[in-house]
């Protein structure tokens, strides 16, 4: 029993491991690492931060959502780099949410699938649930928020250069490209458009940053990998062996027919670290 459990553990994370860290992760987290580095704090502050306007704020961060088809775990280093970039909490909480759900490769596979009642119908409650979870967690850290914002908007530093737009530009095509680029075809062709846009990227940095810039964005990249790629692990091995102990009659009873308990479970399902896409 116990073999089985690590063994559905062990296979969740190869799953996992094989199919999302090269072509998500890693151009999701040397964008939240760029984010920090390269634009200012102040101009965040400016559009997302605690003390802008929640309706500005909340728009930008949905409006922009739309456009970043993520997983859950890949837009999570985004939005954390957002977060500490300056941005208040419930605009980085808002990206959190409305990104996986209602992202326009999402809304696209929805309508050809289910029909435009569906995509209107997952559209708004995206939306909606957003701004009442971005609310909710302004209101519940409004006094940590107080205090980190004041920290941040003391520290000075100039606005974001050409240099950095375009390479913040280029990391976002780069993490977009293989899912917009590569929607039905084989893995190993998202890989080939990694690999291009990698070498893209790279050709880049080293032309047009020196080479304390790149070691400052390599240090700040680390930091997220190592906070939040040790707790995706292990968020995935605990759904792994969570799905070794189900059996096919549970689900059965749990999700089958419809109703809000149902509608519930598979919400809950549905934002697990290896849920499918």
């Amino acid at each position: 029993m116990i073999l089985d459990l690590l063994r559905g553990g062990l296979l969740a994370l190869q799953d996992y491991v094989a199919l999302h860290v090269l072509t998500c992760l890693i151009p999701a987290f040397l964008l939240a690492g760029g984010i920090v580095t390269f634009i200012s704090r102040e101009a965040i502050i400016g559009y997302l931060g605690a003390a802008a306007r929640r309706l500005t704020s909340f728009g930008i961060a949905a409006g922009g959502s739309f456009f970043v088809a993520a997983c859950s775990c890949t837009v999570i280093p985004v939005s954390s780099g957002i977060y500490y970039g300056g941005a208040g909490i419930g605009a980085a909480f808002i990206l959190l949410w409305v990104a996986p759900a209602a992202n326009i490769l999402a809304l696209t596979y929805t309508g050809s699938i289910l029909g435009a009642e569906m995509v209107v119908a997952r559209l708004v409650s995206a939306l909606l649930m957003s701004f009442i979870v971005g609310a909710v967690m302004v209101y519940a850290f409004r006094k940590e928020e107080a205090v980190r914002v004041s920290s941040i908007e003391s520290a000075g530093g100039p606005l974001m250069d050409r240099k950095s737009v375009i390479l913040l530009l280029l990391l976002v095509a780069w993490l977009l490209s293989p899912n917009y680029l590569v929607i039905q075809g084989p893995y190993w062709q998202k890989v080939v458009v990694w690999a291009v846009g990698l070498l893209l990227v790279a050709a880049y940095v080293y032309k047009s940053f020196a080479r304390e810039k790149i070691l400052t964005w390599m240090r700040e990249t680390w930091w997220f990998v190592r906070i939040i790629f040790p707790l995706l692990l292990l968020g995935v091995f605990v759904v792994g062996v969570i799905g070794a102990l189900l059996r096919p009659e549970w689900v059965q009873v749990a999700l089958g027919g419809e109703g809000i308990r149902q509608s519930f479970l598979a919400t809950r399902l549905e934002l697990s670290p290896i849920s499918p896409r």
